[in-house]
């Protein structure tokens, strides 16, 4: 359970960061995903409100995650801000983010994994992977790796709380209508076994495909299903180490992820959306995985609404995280064995 049950979907992010201000004061903290008008904006500012020792935001358009930290500034002058250049769609970007990360701090205690991207056509990156896969995970899936080194030195420090390090990344409710393809990741698309295949029937403007096949909903699913089952190979893997990881779903929010959605999708996504957060209310949910302290003790996997609630059976089974986990280190081309990095 999370320490305050009236949090919920319509709690503001900044009321959460007061409430659990003395967990994020002192703390190193990075933010991916960083522009204006976005939760990952909003999840900074109610961050840096409460007096963090480093705040670091990773993004991908410098003149954006520029916006943000002159405002951030300006309503919180005394906040260390580091900016990163961090493109999810390409490995060396990943890894040259890493590496400068680094270079900033020894440690780090708070990953939030906030950064991701909706397209309704193909689209691949560099390492030829579907660009959702591999943005919304594979980079993901990485930048962690390569940081766990300065998330380990965070939660063995002598003042470290076990469990107050943490990774959290943002997933979505619609990982619900499809699993891990692991038969065909990037979507060619072909025959997969049924475990693999995705909910049936979409309907309206969540079924339509481009002319090759591409099924944009689908394969943003899978990406989202992906994000979940990582946070519970993280939760696995690195019990007993004072680390720990959640998931969650921020909720519809009137964001810039949207801005490739064509009318029909978004019509269709009105219908299905009871309440549409604003970007204050859209972080609530991602601070309290970040700083709430009854989450040290690992006690859940996905929250909804600030509060715990099961993910799809699909995204919680252990068999499919590993072998996601296995897959992912294909793609990397690189190894995170925790035994062997403990």
């Amino acid at each position: 359970m999370t320490s305050h049950a009236e949090f919920g979907e319509r709690t503001p992010g900044s009321e959460v960061a007061k409430v659990f201000g003395d967990h994020i004061r002192g703390k190193t903290i990075l933010v991916t995903g960083v522009s204006p008008k976005g939760i990952g904006a909003s999840t900074a500012l109610a961050l840096a409100s409460q007096q963090p020792a480093m705040l670091i935001l990773a993004s991908r358009t410098p003149s954006k995650v520029d916006e943000v930290g002159r405002q951030i500034l300006a309503e919180h002058p005394t906040t260390r801000l580091e900016i990163v250049p961090l493109d999810l769609g390409s490995q060396q970007s990943v890894r040259a983010a890493a590496t400068s990360i680094a270079q900033l701090t020894p440690h780090l205690d708070l990953l939030i994994n906030n950064a991701g991207v909706v397209v309704t056509s193909r689209h691949a990156t560099p390492e030829g992977i579907e660009q959702q896969f591999g943005t919304n995970h594979i980079g993901p899936f990485l930048l962690t790796n390569l940081l766990l080194p300065l998330l380990r030195a965070a939660a063995r420090a002598p003042s470290a709380v076990p469990g107050a390090t943490r990774v959290v990344s943002l997933s979505s409710a619609g990982h619900r209508l499809s699993p891990i393809r692991f038969s065909d990741y990037n979507f060619a698309p072909r025959e997969v076994p049924p475990e693999e295949d995705h909910f049936r029937p979409l309907a309206g403007a969540f079924a339509k495909c481009t002319p090759d096949g591409y099924n944009g909903i689908v394969t943003y699913a899978q990406s989202k299903t992906a994000n979940i089952l990582f946070t519970l190979s993280l939760q696995r893997g690195l019990a007993g180490e004072g680390i720990t990881a959640y998931s969650l779903h921020p909720g519809s929010i009137e964001t810039e992820l949207s801005r490739n959605q064509d009318e029909e999708l978004n019509a269709q996504f009105s219908k299905v959306a009871l309440y549409w957060k604003t970007v204050d209310e859209g972080c609530s949910t991602t601070l309290v995985a970040a700083t709430d302290p009854a989450l040290n003790d690992i006690n859940g996997l996905y929250l909804v609404d600030c509060q715990f609630k099961d993910p799809a059976p699909h995204a919680s089974d252990p068999v499919s995280a590993e072998r996601l986990w296995k897959l992912s280190e294909e793609l990397v081309g690189q190894k995170f064995d925790f035994t062997a990095t403990a």
